[in-house]
């Protein structure tokens, strides 16, 4: 069944969620200098070093976007670097000016954290020889349903779908949200595909409601974007 998010409440409360996974991705990777090719002790060491004087959280996002990108320059060839660096960007795209609260909207300095995201993403997309980590292809649609760029979102879905197991129970989340990204960027039969493999995973009590929401995603895609921007 699609994720309940039509509340704006909601849906903030998730997109805090995504930015919350964002940093703990992140900080597995930079936290203890992992990676950084030196004894410094990545961003532990430098918070301590500057007497904890940027201990806020936009500090912190701040000093770790700064250190993912040292980190791919560094080593352009690491799937792990460039994973950090989505996340990074990700992060950075939902703190302070760039995000709206308000308005529930990303800003155009938001925005432009989101496409850097996207960037970092193709990257680590050809290191990993189309084989991504579950957690930052969910980064990475997020990033690309935000910017409504339906089409990539759509083939970021089904790399979350190859991560989960097609066909398997896990993945019925993955096939709605491919089929509704699909509908948005009116990929009709993909979309048909997807609506119909998301269908056989769902219980039977929750499948007329399904083909409820493919009939009007499919008649429209400005629908089927609303129904991405609440349930995916």
């Amino acid at each position: 069944m699609l994720f309940d998010l039509r509340s704006k409440s909601r849906r903030n409360t998730v997109r805090v969620v995504y930015v919350i996974l964002a940093l703990l991705m992140l900080s597995g990777l930079l936290l203890v200098g992992v990676g950084t090719g030196n004894n410094n002790g990545g961003i532990l060491n430098a918070l301590s070093n500057n007497g904890g004087s940027n201990s806020g959280a936009n500090s912190l996002i701040e000093q770790q976007t700064k250190a993912a990108i040292k980190l791919t320059v560094e080593h352009p060839d690491s799937s792990k670097d460039w994973a950090g660096l989505v996340q990074a960007r990700y992060s950075a795209a939902g703190n302070g000016s760039n995000y709206n609260t308000t308005n529930d909207t990303y800003t155009d300095g938001g925005k432009a954290q989101l496409n850097d995201a996207t960037t970092a993403w193709q990257k680590y997309l050809s290191l990993t020889n189309d084989k991504p980590d579950l957690n930052v292809s969910l980064l990475a649609g997020k990033a690309y349903q935000a910017l409504q760029q339906w089409s990539e979102a759509a083939n970021t879905w089904e790399y979350i779908i190859q991560s989960q197991g097609a066909g398997s129970a896990s993945a019925v989340t993955g096939y709605e949200c491919l089929a509704l990204n699909s509908f948005a960027a009116s990929q009709t039969s993909k979309g048909e595909l997807a609506a119909a493999a998301a269908k056989k995973l769902l219980p039977k009590v929750d499948q007329t409601d399904w083909k409820t929401t493919v009939t009007s995603a499919k008649s429209s895609a400005s629908d089927a974007a609303g129904y991405v921007a609440n349930d995916c």
